[in-house]
């Protein structure tokens, strides 16, 4: 049977992210943080390490320079290993000139360095998903069936049924059937394949393991842009391709919803996802920051990154990142902040006269505050309706939630509430 070295990891980098919008302004869905200390990419390059799978390439596009800069600083193997985290970046060459036009369209143009990596077997992944999973048991089933194409499979409720690629499968587990993101009721009934009514479905998890010739095959005689659209789809009435069940957590962070949602989440006792496995690690990069300081502060269901710095402040049901400055007389609830990149220098005035970080007496609640932040004192943000849609220059509001954008200044006194 062949091994998880025959594998090689290929995971999408991400186009522009436009739901995630104003986290993706400056970077791409893979490089926004997550969690207090990571960046989505950090998920799947972890789980690759962790079920033996040494050989990554992260195809990037779009706003990829923090992206590259964090892969670049944190995947990096011993002289004594064999194994690497590549970036393919999207490039003019003399057979294309255009931009990744889809995730297939993606790997079609670097298949030729996939085939110089000799792997057997190609293992796509995408670079905005939250799970820990294990590949190995995806591949043994794999092996077993000798299949051509293999999709890691979720059972999926009604309601979401839309943002998925749904297939119908035999008993076998052999697919026979798929629609991607499907709208109409009628055609969609015909994909019940479970007999629970909560969960009738099954969704893709955009996880796809195929034979690399079998890839090359399917790329190169088609100009198909997406896997889940066209080219699996097209490829059922004459490829074996199966279902792998996998029941563990997993969540697609695709819109700002899902991404405040599941970051809060992490924050609870019973969260759904741990990242303190001893096992099965999550991996970021190494930043040498001090402990973080905490003076006085009422905290409850708060992550807390390194090196924050929090005083006087009541906290509830909270991030506060790398970095984070929190000011006395600060409440903060329901919040993702996300800290800042670096510390401002001592001595020095700050940017538009206002420190990085929360300043004193802030009543910030149901918000985003990326990176860099500039929180005048007296601040106040309160969360909008759900479904609410604001653009302002300073600030977003998406589904109800306010998003502050990296490196914002908010001058002392501003509100931010429904009126």
């Amino acid at each position: 049977m062949p091994a998880m070295q025959d594998i090689l990891g290929v995971i999408m980098g991400g186009g522009r992210g436009q739901r995630l919008y104003p986290l993706t302004r400056d970077r791409s869905k893979p490089a926004v943080p997550i969690a207090g200390k990571y960046r989505l990419i950090d998920i799947p390059i972890s789980n690759c390490i962790n079920s033996g799978i040494s050989r990554i390439a992260v195809l990037t596009q779009y706003n990829s320079v923090s992206l590259h800069r964090h892969i670049s600083r944190t995947y990096v193997f011993d002289a004594f290993h064999r194994g690497w985290v590549q970036i393919l970046a999207a490039e003019q060459t003399p057979v294309s000139e255009t931009w990744y036009q889809g995730t297939a369209d993606a790997v079609r143009k670097q298949l030729l360095e996939i085939q110089s990596t000799g792997a057997a077997y190609v293992l796509i992944l995408a670079g905005d998903h939250l799970y820990r999973m294990d590949y190995e048991p995806m591949a043994k089933f794999h092996w077993e069936k000798d299949a051509d194409i293999t999709i890691a499979v979720q059972p999926v409720p009604s309601e979401e049924a839309y943002r998925f690629g749904i297939l119908k499968r035999t008993a076998d587990c052999r697919i026979i059937d798929f629609i991607e993101k499907p709208k109409d009721p009628v055609r969609l009934a015909q994909f019940v394949s479970r007999d629970d009514p909560q969960r009738p479905y099954l969704g893709s998890m955009g996880i796809y393991l195929f034979k690399t010739q079998v890839l090359i095959d399917l790329l190169t005689n088609s100009t198909d842009d997406d896997f889940g659209g066209e080219v699996i789809p097209k490829a059922i009435p004459t490829h074996k391709i199966y279902g792998y069940d996998f029941e563990g957590y997993w969540e697609d962070i695709g819109t700002i919803r899902s991404f405040y949602d599941t970051n809060l989440s992490l924050t609870n006792p019973d969260s759904p996802f741990d990242f303190h496995d001893p096992a099965r690690p999550i991996y970021t990069r190494s930043r040498f920051l001090p402990s973080s300081i905490i003076d006085g502060a009422t905290m409850r269901n708060v992550m807390v990154g390194e090196g924050a710095r929090i005083y006087r402040a009541e906290i509830r049901h909270s991030i506060v990142g790398v970095r984070g400055y929190v000011a006395n007389g600060v409440r903060l609830t329901d919040t993702i902040f996300m800290g800042a990149d670096f510390y401002e220098s001592p001595g020095k005035p700050p940017v538009g006269g206002i420190p990085l970080g929360i300043g004193p007496d802030c009543q910030i609640e149901g918000a985003i505050l990326d990176k860099n932040v500039r929180i005048g004192a007296g601040v106040i943000i309160r969360p909008f309706p759900l479904g609410s849609e604001i653009d302002h220059e300073e600030w977003v509001v998406r589904d109800g939630i306010v998003v502050v954008p990296k490196n914002t200044i908010l001058q002392p006194g501003t509100v931010i509430a429904p009126e």
